[in-house]
């Protein structure tokens, strides 16, 4: 047996107990293993672009660890296995290589760049937020942060302190757009931002992942703004003719279909 699959058959079966043993890994599920895949990419694309080849190494591993993960919490619903995904990538890879597995001739190859944004380079001195990357997308960069502040003690006791935050910074916000007199986009600004961090530390507390929601919104707007233009289409006008209200018929339409088809 080579060692590529030695040392792959023993993260299989440190997988299975670790499943089977430790309770936070019994309870994540494809869901919870998101945002945290997510963390874990984007990890690896910083130390590829400080071309750290030890922290490449290291971050390759665990995001191995999740392809893994994620194939173990299938193959326990019975919907796919780890050896489906490798079969599946395998029978891609020779389908879309024909110039290598057929007979199809080719000159040369194509040179592929990645624009990777530059990470500056850390202080030196640790800090409790030191973990998270720099390049993380803001929703799931605030809610990391929180997180990582929150293990060691700086966080609110309650879910309704943190409404009440909400609901402080969204008043500081109305405040700034009201003062129609003397408008400060830059205070707007910030003050929608705090809005934002109040609201994505609101999430973690009511334990809804603010990233994840917004993402299933983004979905459902995409369905139902569709949902708009096939009507148009089927009536034989332009979506940019119909008025608001016609488009707000429609809009009721998808809501009314969605909910029951749920």
């Amino acid at each position: 047996m080579r060692e590529e699959s030695i040392a792959f058959e023993k993260l299989l079966d440190i997988m299975d107990k670790l499943r089977a043993n430790c309770p936070w890994d019994k309870a994540q599920t494809i869901e919870t293993l998101r945002y945290l895949t997510i963390e874990e990419t984007y990890e690896l694309s910083d130390a590829i672009i400080e071309k750290d080849m030890q922290s490449i190494c290291k971050e390759l591993g665990d995001l191995m660890l999740h392809l893994v993960f994620y194939a173990k919490i299938a193959s326990e619903n019975k919907v796919f296995n780890i050896t489906d995904v490798l079969n599946g990538i395998c029978e891609k890879l020779v389908v879309r290589h024909p110039h290598i597995f057929g007979d199809v001739k080719v000159t040369g190859a194509e040179e592929v760049k990645s624009n990777w944004e530059k990470i500056k380079l850390k202080t030196g001195e640790k800090s409790v937020l030191a973990g998270v990357p720099v390049s993380l997308p803001a929703v799931v960069k605030a809610y990391r942060i929180q997180e990582k502040v929150s293990g060691v003690g700086f966080d609110w006791k309650n879910t309704s302190q943190v409404y009440e935050k909400v609901l402080e910074e969204l008043s500081e916000l109305k405040k700034e757009t009201d003062n129609q007199e003397n408008i400060n986009k830059n205070k707007i600004e910030n003050e929608f931002g705090d809005l934002l961090f109040a609201l994505v530390n609101y999430g973690r507390f009511i334990q809804i992942n603010p990233e994840d929601a917004l993402e299933r919104t983004n979905k459902k707007f995409i369905k139902r703004f569709t949902y708009i233009e096939q009507k148009a289409k089927e009536n034989g006008r332009k979506i940019q003719d119909l008025s608001l209200a016609e488009m707000d018929v429609f809009w009721n339409e998808a809501k009314k279909e969605e909910y029951e088809t749920n």
